[in-house]
């Protein structure tokens, strides 16, 4: 990677790569969320940000047996949500939403979560990143899921810059083919968790670090040292 200018035409050639390094270093990768339809997961999927996907499981698994669609969770007061899901950080935005979000499920979609990115981003609480994980998860759609774990991953790798997750999504698609997107987006969240961690990178071991220039950057030196 020494002195390679990275051209988007470059970051095309080495993707494929990159690709079938991570396929063989995670064959069996997927969602972990334990989610059995699309509104366990957009829900799950919500809670998730800035909380761990073994904790919204924890919260998520008892609840949904309690309150099992979008009516069920309408009968709870936002005082009650709160209650169940307090564990996973941010409660009180996160009940307002998920509330806001089971209303509008109700009243406009029949009570089925909607399938395209323009009627989930309407959804409160619903970003791109959401729509996109619900999209490929549940209704073969490919999308690119852009998470601190792809965002830090790909800025590292060189196929995206900056923090702007809208932008990030762009850069990436031009990169990958499309029908590799979501299962990309899935590496990057098992390699980032597992060995490109953003405190302390294990790039010495990292099956990418040859067609990877953050080991070389000025970032990379310092983590290093």
């Amino acid at each position: 990677m020494a002195g390679m200018k990275l051209t988007q035409a470059a970051n095309r050639e080495r993707a494929p790569e990159v690709y079938a390094r991570l396929q063989k270093l995670y064959p069996d990768v997927e969602c972990t969320l334990d989610y059995h339809n699309p509104f366990e997961l957009i829900v799950m999927t919500s809670l998730a940000a800035q909380c761990t996907d073994v904790r919204v499981n924890k919260v998520c698994v008892p609840f949904f047996k309690r309150y099992p669609g979008p009516a069920d969770v309408l009968t709870l007061s936002q005082k009650e949500l709160e209650k169940e899901i307090k564990t996973c950080g941010f409660y009180r935005n996160k009940a307002k939403n998920m509330l806001a979000l089971c209303k509008t499920v109700m009243e406009e979609f029949g009570g089925e979560i909607p399938k395209t990115m323009e009627e989930l981003t309407r959804l409160a609480g619903v970003g791109r990143k959401t729509a996109n994980v619900v999209m490929g998860e549940c209704f073969g759609h490919q999308g690119v899921i852009v998470d601190t774990h792809c965002t830090r991953l790909t800025n590292r790798l060189g196929f995206s810059k900056g923090q702007d997750a809208v932008k990030i999504e762009q850069q990436l698609m031009k990169v990958w083919p499309k029908d590799r997107w979501t299962l990309f987006s899935h590496f990057m969240v098992f390699h980032g968790r597992a060995v490109c961690t953003a405190r302390s990178p294990k790039c010495s071991q990292c099956t990418l670090c040859d067609l990877c220039p953050f080991p070389e950057t000025r970032e990379g030196l310092k983590i290093a040292k």
